[in-house]
C-alpha cells in the first residue's frame, strides 16, 4: 500500500515521502497513529501544493535576506564605550550590545545570534562584523567604537 509520511518514522521514511509499505503496517499503525495518510490523487495533489508553497516561501524568504543584506551594508553602527591607554577598552562590546542598538537607533531587528563574532570587541575604532541572515547570505557590518 502507498502512504504519505505526514511524520518521520524511523526506518521508514521522512515528512512528506511517498512509499510503499505492508497494508497491515499502514492500516494498523501509521494511519491509526496519524503518522501517514494513503497516497490517493488527491493526497497527493494536496502534498504537491505543500512542497510548491514551501518553496515559495524560501525563495521569499531568501529574497528578504538579500534586501536586508543591502542595508546592512550600508550602514555603521555607532557604538561609545569608556577606554583606557592605548584604545582598549574596560569591558566589552558584545553582539547583544550591536544587536540592541541596531533595534534602538535603526529600527533593524537582528537576532544576537547571527551576529558571528568570535570574540568580544575590546578596542576603539572600526570592526567589520559578519551577521548571517540566511544560509545562503552573510553580511558585513560596520561597527564603530569611540570613546565615552
Amino acid at each position: 500500500m502507498k502512504v504519505i509520511f505526514l511524520q518521520d518514522v524511523k526506518g521508514k521514511g521522512k515528512k512528506g515521502e511517498v512509499k510503499n509499505v505492508a497494508d497491515g503496517y499502514a492500516h494498523n499503525f501509521l494511519i491509526k497513529k496519524g503518522l501517514a495518510v494513503e497516497a490517493t490523487n488527491a493526497n497527493i495533489g494536496q502534498l504537491e501544493g505543500q512542497k510548491k508553497k514551501q518553496k515559495q516561501l524560501a525563495q521569499e524568504e531568501l529574497e528578504d535576506a538579500k534586501k536586508l543584506k543591502a542595508t546592512l551594508e550600508e550602514l555603521t553602527v555607532e557604538m561609545k564605550a569608556k577606554s583606557g591607554e592605548g584604545g582598549r577598552l574596560f569591558g566589552s562590546i558584545t553582539s547583544k550590545q550591536i544587536a540592541d542598538v541596531m533595534k534602538k537607533e535603526h529600527s533593524i531587528k537582528v537576532d544576537k545570534r547571527k551576529i558571528e563574532m568570535n570574540d568580544a570587541i575590546r578596542s576603539l575604532g572600526f570592526t567589520n562584523v559578519p551577521v548571517k541572515l540566511h544560509t545562503d547570505v552573510t553580511a558585513t557590518l560596520k561597527v564603530h567604537v569611540t570613546e565615552e
